[in-house]
């Protein structure tokens, strides 16, 4: 598919390009993901130079930076290519046993690993061919302009009020419990609200800049003031922090589960009466009817009910 612009031919092969040296910001760091030659690349970019009538990328003391007018046209080429893949996709049907895609999910890094895993490990049965990425959600991270421009496919998220701008879903329901070292005095009896309130607490960096956690919403809601005595950047680091400590960590079950079997630690029921933790995937219109998406987004719901239902199993089976 292309296009024609005073002589030169614009064409989806440009626009990936374009796209790319917009990424890496270098034309030899492009040639190699493309899995193409440098001169190849670097006759791209010239035929880009003239069809824009801008140079695109300029040389500056720490390397090539975009311009002005790059930067403009960034956003428009990724839409445009995602429509193009969007036609593409439909006029056959998805097989995701041959599909070589790449599927993008964002997704911050308290998610249970469990559910992670049997994503991987199912995408991996049904595509074998096709590649994920997973990106990290931070504080900076704007995941509505990058589902709008197709630098992610899905974004998963525990949002108290869930963006009304995109399409969503449940995935998960979580009940929020406190996890400790195995000798903290409170994992031998039940925790009070009390307890919670002078325990010293470990809590994460917020990752999100526009919105409150639902732990720290619940808790401002009833007006309990807990000690945060250690802030982690990564909810990951937080279970490792805990073992011969007094600290205690407030998240979901399926979270600290994991922690649990592989560290010595404690999970107690949590005194304060939270609401489950809901995770949502959201994704754009633009990816809506499009049938890779679909399957993707199927296969993520599908694991979610799994986990549920491995919980449920598991709780029968100690009654």
């Amino acid at each position: 598919m292309s296009m024609r612009r005073g002589g030169e031919m614009l064409d989806t092969y440009l626009l990936k390009v374009f796209c790319i040296l917009m990424a890496e910001r270098s034309v030899s760091r492009t040639a190699l993901k493309l899995n193409q030659s440098q001169p190849a690349v670097s006759v791209a970019l010239k035929n880009l130079r003239l069809i824009f009538k801008d140079p695109l990328l300029v040389r500056e003391k720490g390397g090539m930076v975009p311009t002005g007018r790059a930067l403009d046209i960034l956003g428009h080429a990724k839409t445009a290519l995602g429509a193009i893949d969007t036609m593409l996709e439909e006029e056959e049907a998805f097989d995701p046993a041959r599909s070589r895609q790449v599927f993008r999910i964002g997704s911050p890094d308290y998610l249970a690993p469990a559910f992670a895993a049997s994503v991987v490990a199912r995408f991996r049965r049904e595509a074998p061919h096709a590649r994920l990425m997973l990106h990290s959600l931070g504080p900076d991270f704007d995941f509505e302009r990058s589902l709008a421009e197709g630098d992610v496919d899905v974004v998963i998220g525990n949002w108290p009020e869930p963006p009304d701008r995109m399409h969503l879903s449940v995935l998960l329901e979580d009940p929020i419990v406190c996890l400790m070292s195995a000798d903290h005095p409170l994992a031998q009896r039940r925790m009070s609200v009390d307890d919670f309130r002078r325990v010293p607490h470990v809590v994460p960096t917020p990752y999100s800049i526009s919105q409150r956690g639902m732990i720290d919403t619940v808790l401002t809601s009833l007006r309990i003031q807990r000690a945060e005595c250690v802030e982690a950047q990564s909810f990951m680091l937080a279970p490792y922090l805990l073992p011969g400590t007094d600290l205690v960590f407030t998240t979901t079950r399926h979270f600290a589960r994991y922690y649990a079997g592989l560290l010595p630690l404690a999970i107690v029921e949590s005194p304060i009466d939270f609401p489950l933790m809901r995770f949502y995937q959201l994704w754009h219109a633009r990816n809506h009817r499009a049938a890779a998406h679909q399957w993707l987004r199927h296969l993520l719901g599908d694991c979610g009910r799994g986990l549920l239902e491995d919980d449920h199993s598991v709780q029968k089976s100690r009654q």
